[in-house]
């Protein structure tokens, strides 16, 4: 593809460069890049590349820009607030490069649809926050032989790297089990330093620059791990797992798969020695009813204290789930006790185990104080 006098000036300053240059600056106009997530890592990988003039962009995002994304999510205004993520961020990037073709898909990746949407770009970089999806697109990736530019945040610490099929390990050589659920919070649940995708996120621009112009040394089977606090980064070398499920000598896995029954992800339950164990329920206002009538109950909040000091129920006995063991005994099994998190998913890991210490009356507040914020108590900060 040959570059317009408009676009000569716009990359002027990749021209010049040896590394880059005309044929660098072409290649990069005739790629095809398929974003998953337009949050916090995509929002400045998608500015940068939009603004270093990746032909096409695609977007994949099935949410709606939040007041609480604002703080990291920087293709997002206040104006975007509502809005469809995809929407947002093709108009911001639009406005920046008009040169750049935007192509969005307001829908999540799923196995259904994955292997249709990759099929049309040269390759992935993924900025998504769970597991679950970072295996599907590992295992899609690895079927169409496209390299996958992965980035990881949370807190103060980041981590990025290139899988790159048929050149080096997947995914799954380097994680090949998930965490059990809840194990590890996601950033709504334990937060993340605003500044923090910006850093791993140009990372990951950065490597899809040097994948499409063939320059540098890409990260693959190397995993850069970068400490906010102490300003480090340092790298850990892995190597390709002969015995890898999907790029081994002898793969088991060739086709996708249910990638939440493979996290371990169910609704309402958990499984106990092959058995579903039930993890009791009540909603907020299911709480607020018992409230009113002045039922005798405990409402115990297994947040952080940070946490606790933004918004609480009123009356809730704080427990942070960490210390939940060791401060067991301040709980009495014949009480009847709720116990709440931010969204859910804290609690009903204490629940399980308070369930297995022997508490029979126990019961997770659905949607937890982010539920109770919307649907009982407005003037709750939500976070």
């Amino acid at each position: 593809m040959t570059l317009t006098q408009d676009e000569i000036l716009r990359y002027s300053r990749h021209l010049i460069m040896p590394e880059v240059g005309v044929e660098g600056q072409e290649k990069l106009k005739a790629a095809k890049v398929l974003m998953i997530g337009t949050g916090g890592l995509g929002s400045p990988a998608a500015l940068y590349l939009a603004s270093a003039g990746v032909g096409t962009l695609g977007l994949v995002d099935f949410d709606v820009v939040d007041f609480s994304n604002l703080q990291r999510q920087i293709i997002h205004s206040n104006d975007s607030v509502g809005k469809p993520k995809v929407d947002s961020a093709k108009e911001r990037l639009n406005g920046i490069n008009p040169n750049v073709k935007i192509v969005t898909y307001n829908e999540r990746l799923t196995k259904e649809n994955a292997l249709k949407i990759l099929k049309d770009y040269d390759m992935v970089l993924d900025g998504t926050d769970n597991f679950q999806t970072r295996y599907l697109v590992n295992d899609a990736c690895v079927f169409t032989g496209k390299p996958f530019v992965y980035g990881s945040i949370f807190r103060f610490d980041g981590q990025a790297t290139v899988f790159y099929p048929g050149k080096g390990p997947c995914y799954r050589c380097l994680f090949a089990e998930p965490p059990p659920p809840g194990m590890i919070p996601s950033c709504s649940e334990g937060g993340v330093l605003g500044i923090l995708p910006g850093v791993i996120g140009v990372i990951q621009a950065t490597e899809v620059v040097k994948l499409i112009i063939g320059k540098g040394e890409p990260l693959i089977g190397r995993l850069m791990l970068y400490d906010a606090l102490k300003m480090t980064f340092r790298e850990v070398k892995f190597r390709k797992n002969p015995k890898c499920p999907v790029c081994g000598e002898n793969p088991t896995i060739k086709e996708l798969i249910d990638y939440d029954a493979f996290c371990g992800l169910t609704r309402g339950e958990e499984k106990k020695n092959g058995a579903a164990m039930s993890i009791p329920e009540i909603t907020v206002k299911e709480l607020k009813a018992k409230m009113d009538h002045k039922d005798k109950f405990v409402i115990v909040d297994v947040r952080e204290p940070n946490e606790y000091q933004i918004c609480k129920i009123p009356g809730s006995k704080l427990i942070p789930l960490g210390s939940l063991p060791e401060r067991v005994s301040e709980l009495d099994t014949a009480d009847e006790i709720v116990v709440n998190c931010h969204f859910g998913g804290r609690s009903a890991k204490a629940v399980e185990l308070l369930q297995k210490i022997g508490f029979k009356k126990v019961k997770n507040l659905v949607g937890g104080i982010d539920a109770w914020s919307q649907e009982i108590d407005p003037a709750c900060p939500k976070y």
